[in-house]
């Protein structure tokens, strides 16, 4: 078992979005637990769900199937999926997959809270 500190969501909502903070790793051992998150958050049908990326230093392609997951679900109920602050070595791994072309990003929460 490596000594990784074990991911850490926390959510919240602000008029009709809702908004996911992940923290730590999203690898395969923290992506079930995030889109567990996910799925919740999109429960209600808010009208955007923004998932601020800001502590979060590393994302494998669990997190990213995730996160495709994610807006798939969004789109289907007609809401946004929008993700935001995003470090580099993260935001790396969006552009080599050519996801940062899919995804809405932006650098900053409250500039998702304005789309």
């Amino acid at each position: 078992m490596s000594n990784t500190q074990e991911l850490e969501i926390f959510t919240e909502t602000i008029d009709d979005a809702v908004i996911v903070r992940p923290v730590g790793d999203i690898d395969l051992s923290g992506a079930p637990a995030l889109r567990q998150q996910l799925k919740q958050a999109q429960e209600t049908r808010p009208g955007r769900v923004v998932v601020d990326l800001g502590e979060v230093p590393y994302m494998d392609s669990s997190g990213l199937a995730t996160l495709v997951e994610a807006m798939q679900i969004a789109r289907k109920n007609q809401g946004k999926l929008i993700i935001c602050a995003l470090q580099q070595k993260v935001r790396s791994i969006f552009e080599i997959a050519r996801l940062d072309m899919v995804f809405k990003i932006v650098n900053t929460r409250d500039e998702a809270m304005t789309l």
